[in-house]
Formats: C-alpha cells, structure tokens, sequence
C-alpha cells in the first residue's frame, strides 16, 4: 500500500492502468533493444562477407580466367566458397556497391551506443514494471481473501445438496 501511496495510485482501475502502460513500455524498450541487436548481427555478419569477397577476388578473378577449371577449383576450394557465399549474401541484400568498412563501423558504434541507452531505460522500466505488477497482485490477492471472508457461509441444506451430488 505504501508504494501505491508513494505513487498517487488511489484506486484499483488506476493501478490497473498504470501497469499496463509500464508493461507495455516494457515491451517496446526490448523489442527495440532486439531490433538493435539484430541489426548488429547483421553489420558483423556484412562486415566479415566484404572482408571475404575483398581477400578471394584475386582468386576468383583467377579461376574465371582459367575457364573454372575443376583442378583450379580443387587447388583453392575454400577462397572460391568464402567468394561465392559473400556474393550470394550481396545479391540476396541486393547490394550493388560495397558499403564500407569505415562506414559500417561507424553505424555499428551509433547502433550499439543506443542499444546501450536502451539498455539503461530497459532496467529502469523493468524494475518498475516487476513493482506494479507485484503491487496489483498483492492487491488482487487481498481483494480475493475479502471477497471469500465476506461470502455468505452456506446453509447446512446448502451442504446436504452439495455432497448428495
């Protein structure tokens, strides 16, 4: 009750609504920080195929002028894969142009900084929400036990009733 004062809740449809608003803050904090997250996936996974495709070019550039000789191919198996998949990966992103390194770090820095805002929010909201949550709860189980005392006790014909069936 102390934390409900503390916070000017003076009704139970306030505490009601109040923890579905932190909730659902809650919920969006994360599914952004997952956003954030996967996006950062996804510039390391980028940034290791450009690093790929950039050091088995030369290969590559090789094994078309030797008219993709399958002894060729045998010599250098594992540039020629790492070539293929880091092209296949472009064309399936239908990227046309390399992005560069420098760039894509720099957007990796400015993701993760504000997954790390996020981040700090995220705490913050999750403790509060854990708060209103445990409050209604306590309030919803207070109101239960009340209701239950309150019942009116059942007659002893009530009873009979019951337990013939």
């Amino acid at each position: 009750l102390l934390f409900l004062q503390e916070r000017d809740v003076r009704d139970y449809e306030s505490l009601d609504e109040k923890t579905d608003e932190v909730t659902a803050h809650f919920h969006e904090l994360s599914a952004e920080i997952k956003a954030a997250e996967k996006r950062l996936h996804e510039i390391a996974a980028l940034k290791t195929h450009i690093l790929d495709y950039i050091k088995t070019r030369d290969v590559y550039v090789d094994y078309r002028k030797a008219g993709y000789s399958k002894k060729f191919l045998e010599e250098h198996r594992e540039e020629i894969t790492l070539h293929q998949a880091a092209k296949k990966v472009f064309n399936e992103l239908q990227i046309t142009q390399l992005p560069k390194a420098k760039e894509l770090s720099e957007e990796y820095g400015k993701v993760l900084s504000k997954k790390k805002e996020l981040y700090a929010g995220y705490r913050q909201v999750k403790k509060e929400m854990q708060e209103y949550v445990t409050a209604k709860h306590n309030i919803d189980t207070f109101l239960g036990s009340y209701e239950k005392d309150r019942a009116v006790p059942e007659t002893k014909k009530q009873k009979e009733k019951k337990d013939m069936r």
